[in-house]
């Protein structure tokens, strides 16, 4: 089992920037594909971003890809996603996931096996 602690949400205006912590509970997060997903009211879940287990790769959706990026510390257990140049349009809880396998399974949140609690990203205009 896993558990995934999502932190670092907030308020923050057009422009700025933030950074989310996801730690994780389990002595196998090493092995797994993590990713990043938000879901804004009244919208579907969307996938922002994953790694792989070996931080070889990742990969972004289009409407982040240059603003944010993704990157874990498998020694602390941690993943984390920097936001830069953040638009109102990215307000929205923000989601942790993991994977029990070591490369990208893909966009679909199916293929995610835990998800933490979600944080809050407000952005101002």
């Amino acid at each position: 089992q896993v558990q995934l602690v999502e932190s670092g949400g907030g308020l923050v205006q057009a422009g700025g920037s933030l950074r989310l912590s996801c730690a994780a509970s389990g002595r196998t997060f090493s092995s797994y594909a993590m990713a990043w997903f938000r879901q804004a009211p009244g919208k579907e879940r969307e996938f922002v971003a994953a790694i792989d287990w070996s931080k070889g790769t990742t990969y972004s959706a289009a409407s982040v890809k240059g603003r944010f990026t993704i990157s874990r510390d498998n020694a602390e257990n941690t993943v984390y996603l920097q936001m830069n140049s953040l638009k109102p349009e990215d307000t929205a809880v923000y989601y942790c996931a993991a994977a029990q396998v070591p490369h990208i399974p893909g966009q679909d949140g199916k293929s995610y096996d835990y998800w933490g609690q979600g944080t809050q990203v407000t952005v101002s205009s």
